[in-house]
């Protein structure tokens, strides 16, 4: 069975769970104002629960839905481990196979690699 490419779909949803909102906030600025992603959000406090090093682990986390395009995902993955502060950051990627055409230009937009953050972008009117 093949799988799609990312390159099938017009744009990614990446999910990235952080340890504290500092580092939320932060990653999720850098990623937009360098074009990686054009938005972040920032779910509230989740409680993951995972095996790591052999131990159950219980920890409060952030999760951040990052939207990006198949062009900026790779160049958006190695930020985020540089960015990252765990060993292993989770880092998700799911294809969206439909969305808004006007939302996905913007996206588009905003993660061009040749202009991101060169014009301010918005999806609200001014």
């Amino acid at each position: 069975m093949r799988l799609p490419s990312f390159a099938d779909h017009p744009a990614l949803l990446v999910l990235c769970s952080c340890p504290d909102e500092p580092v939320a906030l932060d990653i999720a600025r850098i990623l937009v104002k360098e074009g990686l992603a054009a938005c972040v959000s920032r779910l509230a406090p989740v409680t993951s629960i995972y095996q790591w090093e052999g131990r159950i682990c219980e920890q409060g986390e952030l999760l951040l839905l990052i939207k990006t395009t198949p062009a900026r995902y790779e160049a958006l993955e190695m930020r985020l481990k540089a960015l990252h502060p765990y060993e292993i950051p989770e880092i998700i990627a799911i294809p969206v196979v439909a969305g808004s055409s006007q939302y996905l230009a913007w996206m588009a937009r905003a993660t061009d690699a040749d202009t991101a953050g060169s014009t301010p972008l918005s999806v609200h009117p001014t």
